[in-house]
């Protein structure tokens, strides 16, 4: 009996220390307490990924236009920079969408992106229409340093406001005339003439010198000028030479009446969703564009106009002393751009006019 308690004593002690060791091991285990009350930092670790996006791109200028180089190179950029991650599907010259389409399709998410006129955009924004006030800009610098600085800015506020951020204000370069009939030498010769036109300013102008103004799309001018449905049409010689309007007119005007810029905007609601790295990404290659745009316009106005007159046209350009009657003529329409485009309008006029 003895040997018997003896031997349940000892199992008795035997278990009570391995139990205390145990304790003590699990105390060694447990994460101490912080005596400062701080929370474990937490660590984010930055993914070198770009989040997975499709971004469709629309754009109704000629492939070979100085705008639409740079707009494809855009395209190509950002989806190089972003490993493939952000797919740009661009689609040129009117294959989804025209230019009379355009700005709807963005603004209710038909389209990601596009590229149209601010012409096209002052319908929505009716400050845009400030690029067709008539000689409002006479050299390619001040256009430049206006859209970089408030006066830009201004716009872009107001475009965001109506859904559609501005990712690049695109130089297409001077506007000009071009017909079939006489050479234009005067404001005198427009009476009686049926000219394309590319906006509701341009068709201001246009009745201003006495002539018609049809609205189309630049996909329809050549057939229209070919059928003799219109007599004429302003645009820039970029396109004129691109869509072959030397084929279709005799004669081209050189009066510098209007600046036009094209837009690349992006539907806003999309814009916000986008990751901030995407969307530095996508900004940062819209600037690179948008400086080489610029650098190219003065230079593909000149042989743009040069290889028309190469190909037959007769070129007339308005001498520097004969321009104020064109501009005394084209006076009502910086009067309706106000009415339209209301206190900002008249700012930006008056921010033009300071320079």
């Amino acid at each position: 009996m003895k040997k018997w308690l003896t031997g349940i004593v000892f199992m008795i002690m035997a278990m009570m220390v391995l139990t205390a060791c145990g304790e003590d091991k699990a105390k060694e285990t447990e994460t101490p307490e912080k005596t400062d009350g701080a929370a474990d930092p937490v660590v984010e670790v930055e993914s070198d990924e770009y989040e997975e996006a499709t971004i469709r791109l629309a754009y109704n200028l000629p492939q070979d236009h100085h705008i639409s180089i740079g707009i494809e190179k855009f395209a190509e950029d950002v989806k190089e920079k972003s490993g493939g991650k952000i797919d740009m599907q661009v689609f040129p010259a009117g294959q989804l969408l025209s230019d009379k389409d355009m700005n709807q399709s963005l603004l209710t998410g038909g389209v990601e992106m596009g590229v149209n006129s601010s012409t096209l955009w002052s319908s929505t924004v009716p400050a845009m229409g400030i690029f067709d006030v008539p000689y409002v800009f006479n050299d390619y610098s001040a256009v430049g340093e206006a859209v970089g600085g408030e006066f830009g800015d201004k716009l872009r506020g107001a475009m965001e406001d109506k859904g559609a951020k501005v990712l690049i204000f695109a130089d297409y370069g001077f506007v000009q005339f071009a017909n079939n009939k006489l050479e234009l030498k005067s404001p005198a010769d427009f009476k009686g003439l049926k000219i394309r036109s590319i906006g509701d300013l341009p068709s201001e102008l246009i009745k201003a010198y006495g002539a018609s103004p049809v609205f189309m799309g630049g996909g329809e001018v050549y057939m229209a000028l070919q059928r003799d449905t219109v007599d004429g049409a302003t645009s820039g010689t970029t396109a004129m030479l691109q869509r072959k309007y030397d084929e279709v007119t005799k004669y081209l005007t050189i009066n510098n009446y209007a600046y036009l810029e094209f837009l690349l905007t992006v539907n806003k609601e999309y814009w916000d969703k986008l990751p901030e790295k995407s969307q530095a990404l996508i900004t940062e290659a819209a600037q690179e564009t948008e400086v080489w745009i610029r650098s190219q316009a003065e230079k593909e106005d000149a042989d743009s106009a040069k290889a028309l007159e190469e190909a037959g046209m007769q070129v007339y350009y308005v001498p520097e002393d004969e321009l104020g009657e064109w501009k005394d003529a084209a006076a009502p329409v910086r009067d309706i751009f106000v009415d339209n485009a209301g206190d900002l309008g008249k700012e930006l006029l008056d921010m033009v006019d300071d320079k």
